[in-house]
């Protein structure tokens, strides 16, 4: 009888044993996958979207030479909103210099980004991530959440929530094409 109780808890241990392992292993290969966190010095992953004020496509790399911001936002964000007048402002002013903005709308109607889009009086590149297929690229979260990208095509800085008219400006600085400079 001693004998068996020894072989059950040396069975037991050694299934224990293996089923930690195996964990531990699944979740190690988990947090290896093919998208991880996009940080400062990471090249910004290309993408094509359609923009909503002409309907033509934008490509990220093809602004290669730019300083670009990428924003996601949604028109239920209320942080959101609030920035956007901020943004319009700077890219106004910027735009010659070589700045870029490009609004990612999370929304899943086209019509209720539009009509903000009109509300607004936006002039800078709107595009409609309709399958959120984009925002799963970057791993955004929460919204309103922006990507900072240098011309050379790597990200300078990634902010997470909302962003004051100081602040962006400050971060337009930090992506000037050099030649536009002060």
């Amino acid at each position: 009888m001693f004998k068996n109780k020894k072989m059950r808890l040396i069975f037991r241990t050694v299934v224990l044993s293996i089923l930690v392992v195996t964990t531990v292993l699944v979740l190690y290969l988990n947090s290896q996958k093919d998208n991880p966190i996009l940080a400062q010095g990471d090249p910004a992953r290309d993408f094509i979207l359609e923009r909503l004020d002409n309907g033509e496509e934008i490509q990220l790399s093809e602004l290669e030479g730019k300083g670009v911001m990428i924003n996601f936002w949604a028109t239920y964000c209320e942080p959101c909103k609030k920035e956007m007048p901020y943004m319009e402002e700077l890219y106004q002013k910027y735009q010659d210099e070589g700045i870029e903005i490009i609004a990612v709308s999370v929304d899943k109607n086209k019509m209720v980004i539009e009509n903000f889009y009109n509300n607004f009086n936006l002039s800078f590149p709107l595009v409609h991530d309709r399958n959120g297929t984009i925002m799963e690229l970057y791993q955004v979260q929460p919204l309103p959440t922006s990507y900072f990208i240098n011309p050379d095509g790597t990200i300078e800085r990634v902010v997470k929530g909302p962003l004051t008219l100081d602040r962006l400006e400050t971060y337009f600085k930090e992506i000037l094409p050099e030649n536009n400079e002060a």
